[in-house]
């Protein structure tokens, strides 16, 4: 039988969340209670005075075309990114879990690019893809290929996507080596001597304890592609050309702090907070089934 811990201190629980529950106060509920109150009022141009609408910025918003065309930008650029990322994390993971010599050099330079902020990996892909400096636009030059983003909505779009997932691919990697090396050895062998090649082994033994790790991946790389992903789309495109990496986390920064638009743009924001706490519900209803633990 084991022994129960107790703390005779009945304030030091509190004490140590508090610092914890302060942060989340200050930076989640907070901002969302003051999202949610200024999106039923619209203000003037110089935000001296508010008048109450109700629901008439959330109706005004489904009306508008700019706004449907960001939202449907929005799910298909968040569904490329996470399991885009989640894909090609889970198969350099499955290699770097092979490698036997030179293997931590590697690994390391899978995972440097997540020490990079966001902001700083869309100057470098601004960099690299530039019309008229990038290296690696001139290089599709020479092969023919004329890529110049500024101009083009399905190469700018294309390039966001790529760097979203460059930075996030190491996040995933680092969780699916962990997952790989906890797979015991004895179920691979057992599996080989039954006659089960390496694909066969990998989905029937491999992948199926790895669904706790990839469940959670799902999760976070969803709140990734709908929120973090600003900073690079910020820094490479601004939205642009003519909208089509406008996603809805950048379309309120542009509404709000831009437009000055606070009404639109709070209403713009507990939409996205809704869609987002919606899909991790769906996640945790209906995929959690599938995962083993």
């Amino acid at each position: 039988m084991e022994k129960q811990v107790v703390f005779k201190a009945k304030l030091l629980p509190y004490l140590l969340v508090a610092p914890q529950m302060i942060i989340v106060f200050g930076f989640f509920f907070w901002p969302a209670s003051q999202a949610m109150y200024q999106s039923v009022f619209i203000q003037d141009a110089f935000g001296l005075s508010s008048r109450f609408v109700g629901l008439g910025n959330f109706i005004a918003l489904f009306k508008d075309e700019i706004y449907l065309d960001s939202l449907a930008t929005t799910m298909v650029f968040a569904f490329l990114v996470a399991f885009g990322s989640l894909a090609v994390a889970l198969f350099l993971a499955v290699l770097a879990n092979k490698v036997i010599r030179g293997g931590m050099v590697y690994k390391t330079l899978i995972i440097l690019p997540y020490a990079v902020a966001a902001a700083v990996a869309g100057v470098l892909w601004l960099f690299l893809f530039n019309p008229t400096v990038g290296v690696v636009t001139y290089a599709l030059k020479t092969l023919g290929y004329k890529f110049v983003y500024t101009l083009n909505g399905g190469q700018a779009f294309a390039l966001v996507v790529v760097a979203s997932c460059s930075k996030q691919i190491s996040y995933n990697f680092l969780f699916f080596l962990a997952g790989l090396e906890n797979v015991p050895e004895s179920l691979l062998e057992a599996a080989s001597i039954d006659g089960a090649n390496p694909t066969r082994r990998f989905w029937t033994i491999v992948f199926p304890i790895l669904m706790p790790t990839t469940f959670f991946l799902i999760v976070m790389n969803s709140v990734y592609a709908f929120f973090v992903t600003f900073s690079v789309i910020h820094q490479v495109t601004a939205g642009g050309p003519n909208r089509a990496t406008n996603i809805l986390v950048y379309k309120v920064f542009h509404d709000g702090f831009l437009g000055m638009d606070l009404g639109s743009s709070s209403a713009q924001s507990v939409i996205l907070m809704i869609i987002v706490v919606s899909l991790t519900v769906l996640q945790f209803r209906f995929i959690e089934k599938k995962v083993q633990y």
